[in-house]
């Protein structure tokens, strides 16, 4: 049974201009939903866009799995009045409906997680639901406007412990069989299954307010699945971690580059105390191979803008998770990371905001011991595990 989603991304927005790339925690707004989509049980997730950045930059970034794809999307459904309906009778044709499953999933619903997409799933698989979307338990009291209310006795108004509430459309996910949708042209029909998903949820992107509101509660949300244990990874950036953040540049670019000797001597004593080093960074650096290859760091990346997504595959890769690592960045692209792994550390020159949000801010500067300073740090945490 073949699943598949799709991901619909428009180049203009009224409300937040070129939203869909704004940097939700340092990453592109729409990353987040599809990184839970490429984690689901998902066959395929397309992103069907009219944005010539965007595709561009999936086809860039997401070359380590095979479920991603970017297709592009008429100019004429990508405007203020068509319906998202028009864009899904428009992407189905033009994979020759070849699916089993259809789901909708909105990148302005960046809480949405992997077991929300599977629910719907499970709702239309095993359930025998023609179709599924996801709602959420609001218990708010709701009146009409000619002043009676909707949902409750206001001579018997019930404690909030004690009302049902109502179950709300979160506009997150939809899922449809094929048959159901071609019969219906609508993103659920039939027998509709109901996918519930966490209050803080409720919210989409619509406004700048909305935007403050729903990354604050994302960042809230990566903190809390932070999990202490030994730390077996530590991920460090390059500029502004490794370096002082400087480049030297002739007119042939990049030539030079300042590291820290001492900083490579804590790696080295951390890799003899079984704890892998990895180097991941957004540049595409020649002398930042040369010194990775000199201090005999396989796991060295280049060029990796959505660090997260990345570093998710990785770790998922090495049967691990965010919980085994300590994570190292100075700026904005590292934000995710840094709120989602076991430990994170800050240099004492990393920007404010990624300060403000660090488990430890080091004392040392980048580029001048701050690395050293986070191996000691990890060899004195490792002991309580029994072992460094």
């Amino acid at each position: 049974m073949k699943k598949v989603a799709m991901i619909p991304l428009r180049k203009e927005s009224k409300g937040i201009p070129g939203k869909n790339k704004k940097k939700m925690l340092g990453r592109p707004l729409f990353t987040w939903v599809l990184t839970e989509a490429i984690f689901s049980d998902l066959d395929l997730v397309y992103v069907f866009t009219d944005d010539s950045e965007i595709m561009e930059y999936v086809e860039r970034e997401y070359h380590w799995t095979s479920k991603v794809r970017v297709m592009l999307r008429k100019g004429e459904n990508a405007n203020d009045i068509a319906s998202t309906e028009s864009v899904m009778i428009e992407f189905s044709d033009k994979i020759n409906h070849d699916y089993a499953i259809l789901c909708l999933l909105q990148a302005t619903s960046p809480l949405t997680l992997a077991e929300a997409i599977n629910d719907g799933l499970n709702k239309i698989i095993n359930e025998s639901f023609d179709s599924a979307l996801s709602v959420v338990i609001t218990k708010r009291f709701t009146w009409n406007k000619n002043g009676t209310p909707q949902n409750y006795d206001v001579l018997n108004r019930p404690r909030r412990q004690d009302f049902d509430g109502l179950l709300t459309e979160n506009g997150a996910v939809y899922c449809t069989t094929k048959e159901a949708f071609l019969e219906s042209n609508n993103r659920v029909s039939g027998k509709i299954g109901l996918i519930e998903m966490a209050e803080d949820t409720y919210m989409e992107i619509d406004s700048v307010s909305d935007w403050n509101i729903i990354e604050n509660l994302l960042i809230e949300k990566q903190k809390k699945n932070k999990v202490n244990q030994r730390i077996q990874y530590l991920v460090l950036d390059v500029d502004g971690v490794f370096t002082d953040g400087g480049i030297y540049y002739n007119e042939e670019g990049e030539f030079a580059k300042k590291f820290n000797m001492r900083d490579g001597m804590g790696l080295e004593i951390l890799r003899e105390n079984n704890v892998e080093v990895v180097v991941l960074t957004s540049e595409i650096s020649k002398v930042v191979l040369q010194r990775m290859k000199k201090l005999k760091i396989e796991n060295t990346f280049i060029g990796i803008k959505d660090k997260y997504s990345f570093l998710k595959q990785f770790l998922a890769n090495k049967n691990s998770s965010f919980e085994a690592v300590a994570y190292v960045g100075d700026d904005i692209n590292d934000l995710a990371n840094i709120c989602s792994s076991g430990w994170s550390f800050a240099p004492a020159n990393a920007m404010n905001i990624v300060k403000a949000h660090a488990d430890i801010i080091l004392k040392n500067d980048s580029g001048n011991g701050a690395i050293r300073e986070v191996c000691e740090v990890i060899m004195k945490y490792n002991k309580r595990y029994g072992q460094v």
